[in-house]
């Protein structure tokens, strides 16, 4: 009995097994023959240098494979006519092509640079006296220090001061007597220059202005001589300390004014023709506040950098509240305007090695590839001098795509992909 039933189910499996094996056949052969004739190949939507000489999906992506027809009329068609190729709608959108009208006539670019914050050379003021001496005094104020006009900065002893200081006496003296007793326009005229040319000689020996007028007020010689500082500002450095002796011309102090300030840029040197002396630009601290007005003061500087050829650009910034220190990186919005020209987008160049390409739209759905002599790269586009016209359309995104598939068309690569 176990060996009948043994012997029926290996039966019914080998039917089944015949059975499955024929009806897989005749699917095969139904699919076969549902296929649509003139198929050259199956493509991956997504990379065209993919190809498969049978239907399936994109290793890729999982999309179903597209197939290639010998007749350029099928509807998912890919084929050429002359040098173009012939891409349907719903295939331009999987490839992502976005087509434009080129750009022509004089335009306005904005330049993003990154500066570097510099000291204004025109506001650093150096301290210093015309006679030797010694520092008796020192305020508070050291490097980093903001101090005021007039503020006082140091007190110092220098015994070769009290000659001056009464010459300059005598010289007050001498114009008020000639103003109280009435003397003529001229010699009231030679008695103040008299006492200006004493002040000067005081001024330049490092004595402050507000020093020679307390003296001309009490008719007095101070036993000790204040230095100021001349502007408002920060201290840039110290270079004394109490007790210390210091000689004729010696840099007591160094104070800038950073009311207005430079920035200086690195210009690539194709932008550099387009950049003049005047031109207004944007100057902001990453992540910090509204942007600040600037002006080109120097156009080009003669500093050259070999390694990112480019040359240095300078602009002068007024600066509030000092939101700009030196040293301080930036960034740098520069407008500039382009001279007439036909110009694309960065991104519809095909560099094909010998020669660039764009890829020119001659119809709805047809694109022809277009070798172009292009100019220099300002602001994203590029300048073409010759292959365009100002009437063309060109693709600016999925050209790597078209290329693939233009270069996939010329091999004819029927075999890949298996």
């Amino acid at each position: 009995m176990k060996t009948a039933l043994s012997f029926l189910l290996v039966a019914a499996l080998g039917a089944g097994f015949f059975a499955g094996t024929w009806y897989a056949r005749r699917g095969g052969m139904g699919a076969a023959a549902s296929e649509p004739r003139g198929v050259l190949y199956y493509v991956d939507p997504m990379h065209p240098a993919y190809t498969s000489d049978k239907p399936g999906t994109a290793p890729d992506c999982g999309m179903a494979l597209q197939p290639v027809y010998r007749d350029a009329a099928a509807p998912a068609a890919r084929t050429g006519t002359g040098a173009g190729l012939v891409i349907s709608a719903e295939q331009q959108q999987m490839m992502g092509v976005r087509v434009e009208p080129v750009a022509s006539g004089a335009r306005a670019e904005t330049l993003r640079l990154y500066g570097r914050v510099a000291v204004d050379e025109n506001a650093v003021h150096r301290v210093d006296v015309g006679i030797d001496g010694y520092v008796r005094e020192l305020s508070t104020a050291t490097a980093g220090s903001e101090v005021r006009k007039d503020e006082w900065l140091a007190t110092f002893s220098a015994p070769e001061m009290r000659q001056p200081i009464q010459g300059y006496l005598v010289a007050v003296e001498l114009f008020e007597r000639a103003r109280k007793e009435g003397e003529a326009r001229g010699a009231l005229d030679i008695a103040a220059a008299g006492v200006q040319q004493n002040a000067d000689r005081l001024v330049t020996l490092g004595m402050s202005s507000v020093q020679i007028e307390e003296i001309a007020r009490t008719k007095q010689a101070p036993h000790a001589f204040t230095i100021t500082a001349p502007v408002s500002g920060f201290v840039l450095a110290r270079s004394i300390s109490k007790g210390q002796k210091f000689g004729r011309g010696d840099e007591l102090y160094r104070i800038v004014d950073l009311r207005r300030v430079w920035v200086v840029a690195d210009l690539a040197g194709a932008d550099a023709a387009y950049v003049k002396e005047g031109s207004l630009a944007a100057v902001s601290v990453p992540g910090r506040g509204t942007p600040l007005r600037a002006r080109v003061s120097r156009a080009l500087r003669p500093e050259f950098n070999p390694e990112t050829q480019s040359v240095k650009l300078r602009l002068e910034v007024d600066n509030p509240g000092f939101v700009l220190r030196p040293d301080m990186f930036v960034d740098v919005d520069l407008r500039i305007v382009l001279p007439s020209a036909i110009s694309v987008p960065i991104d519809a160049i095909v560099d094909a090695g010998l020669q660039k390409v764009v890829f020119v739209e001659r119809a709805p759905g047809r694109f022809e590839p277009r070798p172009v002599e292009t100019g220099p790269v300002v602001g994203g586009r590029v300048q073409i001098r010759e292959g365009l016209t100002a009437t063309d359309r060109v693709v600016v995104d999925g050209t790597f795509l078209l290329d693939a598939e233009t270069r996939l068309r010329a091999s004819r690569p029927l075999d890949s992909g298996r």
